[in-house]
């Protein structure tokens, strides 16, 4: 009797040997994974080997370069002294933390300085260095490995490298730095190395020198038959050896684990199929009247303009309506499953944004909304007024938050406008102010101004009369000057607030900026201040008034001079210089102060703006308003090294004779 399986059993079933053909595999694919991950653990142990080798020779070798450096100035004699080597030793010791200690040896063999300084009771033992073979061969050796008493295990091993010094071609002694071994690898193999690796050095009797990590992690962790790796560390010979061995990265147990997991889940996946079948007609007839109720509720929700967005618990978004997506500019499809940051946030507002995020996500209450800056997918910005809402389920479950969205960035922008207007007024009354009180002083300064004038002169006439002093005379005659040059500046001022055309002439830059500054001399001699110029003679006449500009250049380079206060003595600069372009004169005023900060450079001309705590920020203004009437422009750039550039340019005087009178 023959037995035959049913042709319908056989395709019920198909689906049973499926999931076994499935999970058997990949029970096969693991073991291929696991042979070939054995294969490239052991070439990657190979390859980080050699680097951690090479690795090491570098910091022995750039070890080497330095003590060749210090030892060259010990034989030119650039330190001759025990205290001049123990300065500079202390300089490499800080640099150089392999380096334990440093010896500076005389030709005989005797210590001329060493530092740290050996503990009473110890002793410098320079029978195991190679003095001989330096001194033979010209060139740093290393001795035998040295222990250290008192230090632990792996930090007692020390390796003596040894640098011949020589002085006009002949040997004048030697310069020798105790290497720790241990330091070598706690400074020079970097933590992904121990992350997976530990590396040792061995001496030639296979005894650990010093290990990266110290303690010995649980032994179970080592794959004995294929995780290590050993080769020489030449030079520094001495018979050290380079161990490295691997930690175990995924045990095959887990692996193991894996291949029975699919196996019982296939298992079971082929008993849920029997349950699937029986739940498919139902699963049809409430599919139908889940989609006749969603397009109800859709053509409801398409229907407003609030956007609509939905996310669960932990802020995944799960539902978003047509208004937001209009709004942002995103499709459904590229919005629900996002976690945040979301494509619509502002880059800039990150920090904030997810502030907000996680507030909401925690419950924090919001009863009058919240305001936030979103951006569309072509990157305009918008604010929206956000209002969220729990999600509450069947079940009185919490599942989620819903937030409506609505656009305020119209709003804004209208109370934006209202309150820039506001401040313009403000500013504008305040200007207007500044102006009448400048006028007011231009006013009452020019009647004591004339008298000090009046009275100087009749002073300097009576003195030469009686046959006077030549000194007394010649501090008269520059009180005269300076009397009359200050009331040349309050006119010149007066008639720029009164809108009055200054005076422009063909002007001899050099002239008007030597002006200035010996008017600023003595300032700057008495905060330490070196001004250096470089105006070339052969700088072609600027088209302006030299009173307004001399005024322009004594504000720079004042601000300049204030801007230093924190600067050490001896480090305060400042350079004033001046460059012929093709139609117009470049001024450049450069200090060595800390500069204007990013933050600040782009306010940094606006009027009532001031970094100082008595300023009144009119001054950077009303130097750009005095260039600008010129026709040039100025402005602020950081200067190469630090410090801060003040840059102004003035067109050229056309072609003709040059005002080189000064205003008295």
């Amino acid at each position: 009797m023959r037995f035959t399986i049913p042709r319908r059993d056989l395709i019920q079933a198909l689906p049973t040997l499926s999931l076994a053909l499935i999970a058997l595999l990949l029970g096969f694919m693991l073991w291929l994974f696991q042979a070939h991950e054995r294969e490239n653990e052991r070439h990657t142990l190979i390859m980080d080997t050699l680097w951690a080798e090479q690795a090491l020779r570098f910091q022995l070798g750039s070890a080497e370069e330095k003590l060749r450096l210090l030892a060259d100035d010990l034989g030119r004699g650039a330190i001759s002294s025990p205290l001049g080597f123990e300065a500079k030793a202390r300089q490499m010791l800080a640099g150089n933390p392999d380096f334990t200690r440093l010896r500076w040896l005389g030709a005989g063999g005797a210590v001329n300085a060493t530092l740290p300084p050996f503990p009473e009771g110890g002793g410098l033992d320079i029978g195991s260095l190679p003095l001989t073979e330096v001194r033979a061969l010209g060139r740093a050796a290393y001795g035998g490995i040295t222990q250290s008493p008192g230090r632990g295990a792996h930090d007692s091993a020390h390796l003596p490298l040894v640098t011949p010094i020589f002085r006009d071609g002949r040997y004048d002694g030697a310069l020798v730095a105790d290497i720790s071994l241990q330091a070598l690898l706690t400074q020079h193999v970097p933590w992904w190395f121990t992350e997976r690796y530990r590396l040792s050095l061995l001496d030639p009797n296979g005894q650990t020198l010093a290990a990266k990590p110290e303690a010995l992690p649980d032994p179970s962790q080592f794959l004995p038959d294929r995780a290590t790796h050993r080769m020489p560390l030449d030079p520094p010979g001495q018979g050290i050896t380079l161990l490295v061995a691997l930690y175990r990265a995924g045990p095959w147990e887990a692996q193991a684990g894996i291949l029975a997991a699919v196996s019982v889940l296939a298992l079971v996946a082929g008993a849920s199929l029997l349950t699937a079948r029986r739940q498919m007609r139902w699963r049809v007839r409430a599919e139908q009247a889940l989609r006749t109720e969603y397009a109800f509720r859709q053509a409801m929700e398409d229907s407003l303009t609030v956007g609509m967005r939905a996310r669960d618990l932990t802020g995944r978004v799960t539902y978003v309506n047509s208004a937001f997506c209009q709004m942002v500019g995103f499709e459904a499809e590229e919005l629900i499953g996002q976690d945040p940051p979301m494509a619509y946030w502002v880059p800039e507002d990150y920090e904030r944004t997810q502030a907000v995020h996680d507030s909401v996500l925690a419950g924090t209450p919001y009863p009058s909304g919240f305001e936030l800056r979103f951006q569309r997918r072509t990157g305009e910005r918008f604010d929206a007024l956000i209002y969220e809402a729990p999600l509450i389920d069947a079940d009185g479950k919490h599942t989620g938050w819903m937030g409506s969205f609505v656009d305020i960035t119209a709003r804004k922008k209208a109370e934006e406008s209202q309150r820039q207007q506001q401040e313009m007024l403000q500013q504008n009354a305040r200007l207007i102010t500044m102006g009448e009180m400048a006028s007011t002083l231009a006013h009452e300064l020019n009647q004591p101004l004339s008298a000090i004038t009046s009275y100087a002169t009749g002073s300097l006439n009576r003195l030469q009369a009686a046959g006077g002093d030549a000194e007394l005379e010649r501090a008269l005659t520059k009180l005269t000057l300076q009397a009359r040059r200050a009331g040349t500046i309050i006119r010149r001022i007066h008639d720029f607030v009164r809108k009055r055309e200054p005076r422009l002439s063909a002007c001899s830059l050099p002239e008007i900026a030597q002006d200035a500054l010996d008017f600023l001399a003595a300032e700057a001699r008495k905060l330490g201040v070196a001004i250096r110029t470089d105006l070339p003679d052969d700088l072609p006449f600027v088209h302006a008034d030299r009173i307004l500009i001399e005024q322009v250049i004594l504000n720079l380079a004042r601000n300049a001079l204030e801007a230093m206060a924190a600067v050490p003595r001896g480090q305060r600069f400042l350079w004033l210089s001046a460059e012929a372009l093709a139609d117009r004169v470049e001024v450049r005023v450069q200090d060595s102060g800390p500069g204007v900060a990013a933050a600040q450079q782009e306010t940094l001309f606006n009027a009532f703006f001031t970094t100082k705590p008595d300023g009144m920020g009119m001054g950077l203004n009303i130097c750009r308003s005095l260039i600008e009437f010129h026709q040039g422009r100025l402005w602020y750039e950081p200067a190469t090294g630090g410090g801060g550039l003040f840059i102004f340019t003035l067109p050229r005087a056309p072609e003709e004779a040059p005002d080189r009178e000064k205003a008295a």
